[in-house]
C-alpha cells in the first residue's frame, strides 16, 4: 500500500470511538471500553477511504481535511500527540 498522510489514530469528539489506521493497510477500531471491536483492511484513494471489516462488513468515508474524517455518519478527528 502506498503511504498516505492519514495513517494514525482518529477519534470522535467524545472519545468513545477510536480508529487507528495502520501503515500496513489495516485498521483497528475501539468502542468505549471494548478494544479491537472492529478490525479489517482499508484503502485510501485521494480523500476517500474504503473499509472491509474482517467479518465482511463494508463502509467508506471522506477526509474533509488533514484532521477531519467523516465516516458512518460520524466525525472523527486526528488525535494530536
Amino acid at each position: 500500500m502506498t503511504q498516505h498522510p492519514y495513517v494514525g489514530m482518529w477519534i470522535t469528539a467524545d472519545g468513545h470511538i477510536r480508529q487507528e489506521l495502520l501503515a500496513n493497510g489495516r485498521y483497528d477500531e475501539a468502542r468505549g471500553a471494548r478494544q479491537s471491536a472492529y478490525q479489517g483492511r482499508y484503502e485510501v484513494r485521494g480523500s476517500h477511504i474504503d473499509y472491509w471489516d474482517d467479518t465482511g462488513f463494508t463502509a467508506d468515508g471522506t477526509f474533509v481535511n488533514a484532521d477531519e474524517l467523516h465516516h458512518g455518519g460520524m466525525i472523527f478527528y486526528r488525535e494530536k500527540a
